[in-house]
């Protein structure tokens, strides 16, 4: 993989780990979707219905599948995100094999009863290091209790932090195979994070697609509040929801003049197989920041050092 900088050791902040597990749960929902005497869904077949490999039975043989598609692009690490809440297990198993290649990540519904207990478990065996909120899809607001009970675990921990996925939300996946997505934006604005982001300073918070259509209001927050990180990953669709004509560059040259070079996470939003390694995305980025005239030295940051720093604590 080449950049117009040269050398560059690239690290994803986003790719989803869409394991076994994540297929079952799949299976599960659409099985209780059909009506009548039909043959249940299985892995296989809704990895068939989407066009999709399905994964293998254990997160150790999907962990090694993605170290062989990280090493085809000649990335360095990634960061797996359990896609589901419950399916933190295999995220841990993927960065217990393969502790020097990923990173993990996991999501948490804080409306679950479990869900407290789930994030302590979770981040206290060392393989997982980020809890990933989506208020929107999962309808609790940011400052409801059951979060900062979470937040408070989290901030326990030396080097944990949090993803809140803010702005539009959609699951391909989900509109794929027919099952309902049943969001709330009321609860998606970056806004929200704010007075939450200010009472946790020690806690980093990460906010994935440059607030995914919130734009304005991303850069508010990482502007007030420096524990607030944004993450780059996805084709940013969400330009079109801007009342002014927006592209990468500019998106870009509006990020570092507010947040600066240090708090931004090169990610792509990768998932599945076979598309494998979102390429697409790296080479569009690096252009776009080669464009605007970021240097190696702050490309180097934004496509690996900060997450390297992040992690450090």
């Amino acid at each position: 993989m080449e950049n117009p900088w040269g050398e560059i050791e690239v690290a994803d902040a986003h790719v989803h780990f869409f394991s076994h597990g994540f297929f079952s749960a799949l299976a599960a929902q659409k099985s209780a979707q059909g009506a009548g005497p039909s043959a249940p869904e299985t892995v296989e077949s809704i990895a068939r219905a989407l066009g999709w490999q399905a994964p293998p039975p254990e997160p150790e043989a999907l962990a090694a599948v993605w170290v062989k598609e990280l090493d085809r692009w000649g990335v360095r690490r990634a960061a797996l995100i359990a896609s589901i809440p419950g399916d933190e297990a295999s995220v841990a198993a993927a960065v217990g094999r393969h502790s020097d290649r990923f990173h993990g990540y996991f999501m948490v519904n804080p409306t679950a009863p479990d869900a407290l207990q789930r994030v302590r478990t979770g981040l206290a065996e060392g393989h997982l290091r980020c809890l990933c909120l989506f208020p929107a899809m999962h309808r609790f607001s940011m400052q409801d209790e059951r979060v900062r009970a979470l937040l408070e675990a989290a901030a326990s921990q030396p080097h944990a932090f949090a993803l809140v996925h803010c702005g539009v939300l959609t699951v391909g996946v989900r509109a794929k195979l027919g099952l309902p997505s049943q969001f709330d934006m009321r609860f998606s604005n970056p806004i929200d994070l704010h007075a939450v982001a200010l009472a946790f300073p020690k806690l980093r918070f990460v906010v994935p697609h440059f607030g995914a259509g919130y734009f304005r209001e991303a850069l508010m927050l990482c502007d007030l509040c420096p524990n607030v990180y944004l993450d780059t990953s996805s084709s940013n669709s969400w330009t079109r929801y801007q009342p002014e004509p927006l592209d990468l560059k500019q998106v870009f040259r509006r990020s570092l003049d507010v947040v600066g070079p240090h708090r931004l996470l090169f990610g792509t939003d990768s998932s599945y197989f076979p598309r494998g390694w979102h390429s697409a995305i790296f080479e569009a980025q690096s252009r776009a920041l080669f464009e605007i005239g970021v240097s190696a030295a702050d490309a180097r940051r934004i496509f690996g050092g900060n997450l390297a720093e992040l992690l450090e604590g």
